[in-house]
């Protein structure tokens, strides 16, 4: 109704002070939800969810790889996994936010940048794990499928490793595409793992799927299972900033914008 409060999924345009979105991409805000809070809610969780659930089937005891574990997707993952028993959490980040991760509930935080993370899982976990969430793309993916167990499952969801810094470099953006994983049916067959793949933008037009997924999480954050953290918030005049705090990776959780108007603006309006 009019003067509602609501989360808004779209996928995309919502960059701007005023958008237009069907009625059935509008969802309730709960009670005591900030709007930055619901701001940060839809394509985070819900992408971490289907990953985790709908492709990954995670069940008790089982184990999982969170890259950029200290990101928008990955401290959403990392909230969902405790809300499965005994789960055992695995996150790559650089080492400042280690502190932070462990007391999220990722068991073993890994500093890819020193480490090998392979490595690192091998020695706690010499089976591997059940489950690897993969944003990376290129060699990675190659990495997540080894180190996965029989019957375990890589979700491949974003290919980060075609941006290096703060600038697109060709030539790395070309290596990561050579190196991109491949492997035909019958090596799945013999070694009885699956590849997944996810892209929330993709999946626009099944909105009774997605209406589901978002009403399972407003569910969860009712209950208190599960909180959006906020890393930091960020007018639109600051846009090149907050992107530059993200690519430089300093955010843990979600960087969220907000339509601030400009001070010049607000004393017209007083006036």
């Amino acid at each position: 109704q009019v003067g509602d409060k609501v989360i808004v999924l779209s996928e995309c345009g919502l960059w701007q002070e005023v958008v237009n979105v069907p009625v059935g991409q509008t969802f309730l805000m709960p009670e005591g939800m900030s709007f930055e809070e619901a701001a940060a809610l839809p394509v985070n969780y819900v992408t971490a969810y289907m990953i985790l659930f709908d492709f990954g089937n995670l069940r008790p005891n089982q184990s999982v790889l969170i890259h950029m574990a200290a990101g928008g997707v990955g401290t959403a993952a990392i909230q969902l996994c405790k809300t499965v028993e005994n789960v055992t959490i695995f996150g790559t980040a650089s080492a400042s936010k280690h502190n932070s991760l462990k007391e999220s509930g990722v068991a073993h935080p890994i500093d890819y940048r020193t480490m090998d993370y392979v490595e690192e899982v091998r020695k706690i976990s010499p089976k591997g794990v059940d489950i690897v969430l993969d944003p990376l793309g290129g060699s990675d993916t190659a990495k997540a499928f080894h180190l996965l167990k029989p019957m375990g499952k890589v979700i491949i969801y974003g290919a980060a490793n075609l941006v290096s810094g703060q600038k697109r470099n060709l030539i790395v953006m070309a290596k990561t595409w050579w190196n991109q994983f491949s492997i035909n049916a019958l090596q799945l067959l013999q070694k009885n793992k699956a590849v997944c793949g996810y892209d929330l933008g993709h999946l626009n037009k099944e909105q009774d799927l997605i209406r589901g997924v978002l009403v399972t999480l407003i569910n969860l954050y009712n209950q208190g299972k599960i909180k959006p953290k906020i890393d930091s918030v960020w007018s639109f005049d600051q846009v090149a900033d907050a992107m530059r705090h993200m690519q430089e990776k300093k955010n843990v959780g979600k960087i969220i914008l907000v339509p601030e108007a400009r001070k010049e603006e607000s004393k017209t309006e007083d006036n």
